[in-house]
């Protein structure tokens, strides 16, 4: 009985394939990856010999994914996650703190937080570099699409390194200007008479958040956004009230914290890694500066 040989398909074929999936066409693909059509062409040709496998069909719209194409994709992505720590685990050959650590956390984390706190850690070790990802969603450490997550949960999978670094609070906020012209509220009822700030689309999390403060409900919301970073540009820019880290607001004199005893949510925070990353000197690091950094934030230092 005669059977198929499969070559090995090259690792760049799949970071190809995945870029046409994204964009749906060969020439979105060359602009986001910085090669020609030609090239993102023969990269598709060749993984679909390799693989024997027809993976896109021409549409009036751009390509189109066959099945096999999107069966084939949560694979493609391990590839590439493991490539790319490949790449990291690679640049840090050498003795001492080098090379690339990949670090995931919120929006709100990793532009007001983070930064001061890594950059102290790049003064220590300057061979050191830093991927920093802002996601909301919670990056595989298993599979290694990070090094390093700041969490504001705690990690269930027992193949990871987890360090409990306290609680950050939410609460309610208002810049000193939006409060001068329209007044403080006194209670949760009288946010109803104020501009709020808050989401756009629910998720189970609001869910749960307007059950416990029906005001907070988006038909209430006079700025929504689903990102904590325009919802906090609209509390500084005197738009209204809206949630944001208190510890954060208290950085500034501007901000005036409302209905302390009314609102209050404690985020509890943890830094993980993957238990194999214990070894790598820039990892272990990079780990142990985040985790100091966030301990003295939570308790306000």
């Amino acid at each position: 009985m005669h059977t198929m040989t499969v070559s090995e398909p090259n690792w760049e074929w799949y970071r190809t394939f995945l870029q046409v999936l994204e964009t749906g066409s060969l020439s979105a693909a060359a602009r986001a990856m910085g090669l020609t059509q030609p090239t993102v062409g023969r990269h598709i040709d060749s993984l679909e010999q390799a693989l024997g496998l027809k993976l896109f069909t021409r549409s009036f719209d751009g390509f189109a994914p066959s099945d096999a194409a999107l069966e084939l994709k949560p694979y493609a992505v391990d590839v590439a996650a493991s490539a790319a720590a490949l790449r990291r685990v690679a640049s840090s050959h050498g003795a001492g703190v080098r090379g690339a650590v990949r670090v995931t956390a919120s929006e709100v984390t990793g532009v007001e937080v983070l930064p001061p706190i890594l950059a102290a850690l790049r003064q220590e070790h300057p061979e050191l570099i830093i991927e920093l990802v802002l996601s909301n969603q919670a990056e595989d450490l298993l599979h290694r699409e990070a090094d390093i997550a700041v969490r504001m949960f705690r990690p269930a999978q027992d193949a990871l390194v987890a360090r409990r670094v306290g609680n950050i609070e939410l609460g309610l906020h208002a810049h000193e200007r939006y409060l001068a012209s329209h007044g403080i509220p006194e209670t949760m009822e009288d946010l109803s008479r104020h501009t709020l700030i808050g989401f756009d689309h629910e998720t189970a999390y609001i869910r749960g958040l307007q059950h416990r403060y029906p005001a907070l409900s988006r038909a209430n919301f006079a700025f929504r956004a689903d990102s904590d970073l325009a919802q906090l540009g609209a509390i500084r820019a005197g738009f209204g009230i809206g949630i944001c880290q208190s510890a954060l607001a208290a950085r500034d004199k501007q901000l005036v914290r409302v209905l302390p005893a009314g609102f209050s949510l404690m985020m509890d925070t943890w830094v993980a890694m993957h238990e194999d990353l214990r070894a790598s000197p820039r990892c272990a690091a990079c780990f142990k500066a985040i985790a100091a950094g966030l301990s003295a934030y939570t308790q306000g230092v």
